[in-house]
């Protein structure tokens, strides 16, 4: 093994709800320049997917290096239990000698709960986590939390429900964080859950989780162990409220919105259209309103979309550009060629294509496949990696490259020799989704298997199901699964879903709070 001051420091960055397609290296509309130099000098993976379609269940995912439905997390509104999460790559790094870091947005347990829950996250228990609190939480040794991550204007923002940045951002201006934070610097057409945020840039949540990154790293490199951080912007996840300059970066008149951007349920199995038809199943009054309006968003015009995109667009570059402030501190202190870092997402974005927006149970690659860019010591530069991978694949990633044995069986796989320009043939990865009819109404059993040129999506209740050859037919309008001259793709899916690896959780915990 590698002494301990040659072994690498590990960067995790994450945004939240960003398209495998909105960076500069795959779409010429959007300027990433520093996400677009990871991947330049490092390993692109083209075909990275999530294990989920939702936060939670998908970070739970990043840190524990099992599918959902092994560690539990099965829906939002569902906690991963401590003592799963714990052996983590976070908690397994920092027993190894790792100083271990986690500054952002985590979603590992559920923010609106129905009842206080104890942990750090709870909007109903954060008052016994006061100023003072840094962690630990989840095997990170030390933690600045952004509790509700996204501006929305409808949400409270109050002391004491609120984390580090909350309490930072209700700090500045004597109050006029909280007024800046619910106001706009102009009309716009009405997009749904879209506005110009007045709030400044410096006091941005993206700014901030690069303020409080840089100063851990540099706090880090006083001591002689390697570090290992997660740092986990809140953007560009709805609701789109990009701030000044950035929300001026975009012409919505310039946008190329999707082709096909008209629900066509019609072509899709059963449940693409229930979930928009089915009640949410919840008792509570207020998250009934804020379910039935956060997660449906109706039909938008074409003006509308295309300042929803210029919007979602804006939030991405202004995460690049704080990205890009952290590889200039790596480089400051001279430790970013042994720095492993990289870039990814939790999942995808609707942004209007089908029709539909946001996110849910409609499995399309908008969703599905995620950014996935590294660089670092002995990574091949400039290389596409056209294997279906996964985020779940970077729990053993960091094992190996840290010279550490996993604490558990693992369903993650090393993507070391795939980073070093080896060659490794890989089958399929995994996604699976459980959802909870608090969500839609509609109770479903989703697994989803990608391979390199088909995907299959199979509801377990049902036996209904959803086909598609990427290869010709990109855009996923031909749903091949009840064609019989795609049977034999079909049975092989399905014979690889069945072949899932590892144990699935016999009982699973109800939701805690909204899924």
């Amino acid at each position: 093994m590698a002494t301990q001051k040659k072994r690498p420091n590990i960067l995790l960055i994450t945004s939240d709800q960003q398209r495998a397609d909105c960076n500069g290296f795959e779409n010429k509309n959007i300027k990433t320049p520093h996400i677009d130099r990871i991947a330049r000098e490092g390993t692109r993976f083209s075909a990275c997917i999530t294990p989920n379609l939702v936060c939670q269940p998908s970070r739970s995912s990043i840190l524990t290096g099992l599918l959902p439905l092994t560690h539990g997390v099965w829906d939002n509104g569902v906690d991963l239990n401590p003592a799963v999460g714990e052996q983590g790559f976070a908690g397994t790094l920092s027993k190894a000698g790792y100083q271990t870091g986690f500054i952002g947005k985590a979603h590992f347990s559920t923010k609106t709960t129905f009842a206080p829950t104890g942990t750090p996250e709870c909007n109903k228990s954060q008052a016994k986590y006061g100023p003072a609190w840094f962690g630990p939480y989840m095997g990170f040794q030390h933690c600045e939390l952004v509790a509700l991550g996204h501006l929305h204007r409808t949400r409270p923002l109050e002391d004491p429900a609120v984390g580090h940045y909350e309490r930072w951002l209700i700090s500045r201006g004597g109050g006029e964080g909280i007024q800046l934070w619910a106001a706009e610097t102009r009309p716009g057409t009405g997009a749904a859950q879209t506005w110009f945020s007045a709030l400044p840039a410096a006091w941005h949540s993206s700014t901030w989780v690069a303020d409080r990154a840089i100063h851990w790293i540099n706090e880090a490199q006083r001591k002689d162990e390697p570090f290992c951080a997660w740092v986990s912007f809140p953007d560009p996840h709805h609701a789109f409220d990009c701030p000044e300059p950035w929300s001026l970066m975009y012409d919505p008149k310039d946008m190329v919105l999707p082709k096909h951007r008209v629900r066509d349920f019609e072509r899709r199995p059963w449940w693409h259209k229930a979930q928009y038809e089915g009640k949410p199943q919840l008792s509570d009054p207020v998250m009934l309103k804020f379910r039935a309006e956060g997660s449906r968003v109706p039909d938008q015009t074409d003006a509308q979309l295309a300042e929803m995109t210029a919007n979602y667009y804006g939030m991405i570059s202004q995460v690049d550009h704080s990205v890009g402030r952290i590889m200039s501190a790596l480089e400051a202190q001279g430790v970013l060629d042994n720095t492993l870092v990289i870039y990814t997402t939790d999942h995808g974005e609707l942004l209007g294509n089908h029709g539909l927006y946001l996110k849910g149970p409609t499995p399309y690659e908008d969703l599905l496949r995620v950014t996935m860019v590294v660089r670092g010591p002995g990574v091949a530069s400039r290389q596409l990696v056209v294997e279906p991978v996964s985020t779940l694949d970077l729990s053993a990633t960091f094992y190996e490259a840290a010279g550490v044995s996993a604490p558990v069986e693992q369903q993650s796989r090393s993507l070391m020799k795939l980073l070093r320009g080896g060659a490794e043939t890989r089958d399929a990865a995994y996604s699976e989704w459980h959802v909870h009819p608090s969500r839609c109404g509609v109770a479903l059993k989703l697994r989803t298997v990608r391979m390199q040129q088909y995907k299959c999506t199979f509801e377990l209740d049902s036996g209904a199901g959803e086909l598609y050859d990427l290869r010709n037919d990109p855009a996923e309008m031909n749903n091949l699964f009840d064609d019989p001259g795609y049977a034999h793709v079909r049975r092989e899916l399905h014979d690889l879903m069945r072949a899932r690896p590892g144990k699935i959780v016999e009982s699973l915990a109800e939701p805690i709070g909204m899924a």
